[in-house]
């Protein structure tokens, strides 16, 4: 049978050392000394990996409970033409599982992505959209990006902001309810719009410009990987295939695909991001040259070309893009399974429980 991790990675993983850099004001002064307290009524047989399952788990929930009650993203609008209701609770519970994931470990940035959106689709097309959800999608993956560069991770400010702020931002919907969205602002300024403009900003102003600085300081220095510059842009080969791949499809469907379903097009985004990342998340860990493309891409731009070339009509292309998310999920899932399972074997180890020292 095929394995995912070769010899020269489960080497690498063996020389690997976590390495980062937080800066926080945040993260040092607020989160860790409350996770320090949590800590300790977590019992010693509980492996790490467990938490971060478990906190992921709450972020699916999340994604479940949302599309039972509102599938169409019509809940927040003004016009709610399908009469979706979200009830208060909801909102309430699920703020709590993302507090609860975040102190479990857990970052989904897509998961993010649905929260903000509840917030902000009365104000921003489904198009723009999925322009905010690359925004958040490269911002994650240059991160790893700079530390397959420079061996380092250094921990964006952004991350602890954002995820706190979303938890506010789900509480205070429910206590207030979807209305206290729709306000306008002096100037005619709605909150939808300064979202947006927020998270472009802060993109620009506190990730992408402070990642290319570190990059260009670790050449300088000579403290980084030193790799040459086809090398260094390897990793950004798939992700940009990607993403022009499913800015045409967005743009150009012939049954304007983006605006019928998605909710689909939003997770099939999101689960190909996934898996190109972690990819990525492999060869920086065992520091080993990262894959130029992704195989998942084989599909996804044959389904690009059958629509945009013989335009199938509205149902079929539907069903392609239901089909393709369904596929490439699976394909995800038996990727991350069983490179669990490969590290599990080669390292002796149970994935949700640490073994007792033998004294």
């Amino acid at each position: 049978m095929a394995r995912f991790l070769s010899e020269d990675k489960l080497k690498g993983f063996e020389k690997y050392k976590y390495n980062s850099v937080d800066t926080s004001v945040l993260s040092n002064y607020v989160m860790h000394p409350f996770w320090n307290w949590c800590v300790q009524f977590c019992p010693v047989w509980v492996a790490p990996n467990l938490l971060t399952f478990t906190g992921f788990l709450l972020t699916v929930l999340n994604f479940f409970v949302f599309s039972y009650y509102d599938y169409g993203f019509h809940a927040m609008t003004a016009e709610n033409v399908s009469n979706d209701y979200i009830p208060s609770y909801v909102w309430a519970v699920s703020g709590v599982n993302l507090f609860v994931a975040y102190t479990l470990g857990e970052f989904n940035p897509f998961d993010i992505i649905i929260e903000i959106d509840m917030t902000i689709i009365d104000e921003v097309s489904t198009l723009r959209f999925l322009f905010l959800i690359w925004n958040i999608f490269f911002n994650f993956y240059l991160t790893h990006w700079e530390k397959y560069n420079t061996g380092v991770m250094f921990l964006p400010w952004g991350y602890d902001f954002t995820m706190i702020g979303s938890c506010i931002l789900l509480l205070v919907t429910s206590v207030f309810g979807p209305k206290a969205w729709h306000v306008t602002l002096p100037g005619g300024i709605t909150p939808g719009v300064i979202f947006e403009f927020v998270l472009y900003f802060s993109a620009m102003l506190t990730s992408q410009t402070v990642i290319l600085w570190n990059i260009y300081k670790s050449y300088r220095d000579g403290t980084g990987k030193m790799r040459p510059f086809s090398e260094a842009v390897r990793p950004l080969v798939p992700l940009i295939i990607f993403f022009v791949l499913s800015s045409v499809w967005a743009i150009y469907s012939p049954t304007d695909i983006i605006n019928r379903a998605p909710r689909i097009f939003y997770i099939l985004t999101g689960t190909i991001f996934s898996n190109i990342n972690c990819r990525l998340i492999v060869s920086q860990m065992s520091d080993t040259r990262c894959e130029v493309f992704n195989w998942l891409l084989v599909p996804y731009a044959g389904v690009v070309l059958l629509v945009l070339g013989a335009a199938p009509g509205a149902a079929a292309e539907l069903l392609l893009l239901a089909a393709l998310a369904l596929l490439c999920s699976l394909a995800h899932i038996y990727y991350g399974t069983k490179v669990v399972q490969e590290m599990c074997q080669h390292f002796n180890i149970e994935c949700f429980h640490i073994k007792p020292k033998i004294k």
